[in-house]
């Protein structure tokens, strides 16, 4: 299929913080994405459609370790897989010297299957079973971030079974609170994860006492989707108190710090996030002084953004099906997407902006309420928003959506997974087929039983 652009001046989308870096607008309104039309990537390869475009994602991995790296020079970033994975990230992730932080065998595996070295990879969860421990220890993951005490005892058990050492950190619990969605909350009190610190001085005297077990570094995280640097400071300033107990307390270097990610995007025009640098100047002023205030040696910094680093990279392409109208006077319009390729709004209430790939620059006609194909009255996509008049056939683009949508994408109603596609100087390669009906059928069981 081939699209030209119309020979007018090319511009910016609207709101084009939300779009990924190469967005643009042909002078007949039509968006382009790493230099392909929309139209011809929807013509290609159908919708549902996500499209990640390769250098947003690099420009965000070399910001952030630029940043951190401009600041303590001992600083590495750390992608969290959680947010999307695929054998073509961990390419560019490797290509970008970014280290890979995974909460699964999966996740260790499909690395491991790409060619990302194990040594990179940081095994995080509040319960690894056992054989998935086993399994990061074979492959030779670079760390196993310990969990509870009973997790401790398994780790060095198996370390013990196969005669070396296992390199730890110890998850720790901050207690702080965060302004953020209660479900992605993660360094509360009442959080699942993480050791207080008396389980903190158990685990860290087992540790000093075991040849198995070689205790490298401390970790805690606040919080996801934080649009606010004060929560990662605290967690740095507390993490640097935990390093200066453990060495005066069990005679512990702690070599690595870990004050996790979070950090927010913006996922509607009016959101504004602190920036990479703001963040990377907080984390680190942070470290600096608690490094000053207990004398601890300077420890390696390893920060783990998800979410920031692929968010942005991200567009979901669907197709407009009908339209109804409400009794409020807004229209509903249909999609042939949703709540199966992104379960977001619906789990959290997240908010999205939208518009129509081939008429980016028309102006607003009416109230719309974008809502999936899915048969759940929760499957809506924007709850509402102005948008030209969206005609059946037209394709609908939702930016910021190349985080925890396909990785956390299900075969609800047994619909398909949608395809994805790397666009890159105006070239586009499948990453991943559309799922088919013998996709769906693979682990059923269909032999009859009467």
């Amino acid at each position: 299929m081939t699209i030209r652009a119309d020979e007018s001046p090319w511009a910016p989308p609207p709101h084009a913080h939300l779009w990924p870096d190469t967005a643009r607008v042909d002078g007949a309104g039509r968006l382009w994405l790493g230099g392909v039309a929309a139209a011809r990537l929807t013509g290609e390869f159908g919708t549902p459609l996500y499209i990640y475009d390769e250098a947003t994602i690099r420009a965000r991995c070399r910001a952030f370790r630029d940043a951190f790296t401009g600041r303590w020079l001992a600083s590495a970033v750390a992608y969290a897989g959680k947010a999307y994975l695929s054998p073509a990230l961990c390419h560019i992730l490797l290509d970008e010297g970014i280290e890979l932080d995974a909460v699964s065998a999966g996740e260790v595996g499909l690395a491991v299957a790409s060619s990302y070295p194990a040594e990179r990879i940081h095994l995080h969860g509040n319960y690894k079973p056992v054989a998935e421990l086993a399994a990061a220890l074979d492959a030779g993951v670079g760390r196993v971030v310990v969990d509870s005490l009973e997790e401790l005892e398994r780790v060095e058990s198996l370390a013990r079974e196969r005669g070396r050492r296992a390199a730890i950190w110890l998850r720790l619990n901050p207690d702080v609170e965060t302004e953020t969605h209660a479900a992605v909350r993660t360094g509360h009190a009442g959080s699942k994860f993480g050791l207080d610190m008396a389980a903190v001085d158990a685990a860290a005297r087992r540790a000093a006492a075991s040849p198995w077990l070689e205790l490298v570094g401390l970790h805690a995280h606040a919080g996801s989707q934080l649009l606010d640097v004060r929560p990662a400071v605290r967690v740095t300033a507390f993490l640097c108190t935990a390093a200066a107990r453990s060495r005066d307390t069990h005679g512990l270097a702690v070599r690595e710090i870990s004050p996790g990610g979070g950090l927010g995007v913006a996922y509607t025009p009016g959101e504004a996030p602190p920036t990479v640098e703001e963040y990377a100047e907080a984390v680190t002023g942070a470290l600096r002084a608690g490094v000053a205030r207990h004398g601890l040696e300077p420890p390696r910094l390893v920060v783990e953004p998800g979410r920031a680093i692929v968010a942005h990279a991200g567009v979901a392409l669907y197709t407009v099906g009908p339209r109804k109208r409400a009794p409020d006077g807004t229209t509903l319009v249909a999609v042939d997407g949703g709540m199966g390729d992104n379960p977001r709004p619906a789990l959290y209430g997240a908010r999205y902006h939208a518009a129509l790939a081939e008429r980016m620059t028309a102006p607003a006609a009416e109230r719309a309420r974008i809502v999936g194909r899915y048969c759940e009255s929760g499957d809506v996509l924007v709850e509402e928003m102005m948008l030209p008049l969206a005609r059946a056939g037209e394709t609908l683009a939702i930016p910021v959506s190349g985080a925890y949508q396909l990785a956390m994408a299900s075969n609800y109603n047994l619909a398909p997974r949608p395809a994805v596609v790397f666009v890159a100087d105006g070239r586009a390669r499948l990453v991943r087929r559309r799922e088919t009906l013998d996709d769906l059928l693979r682990a059923e069981v269909m032999d009859r039983t009467d």
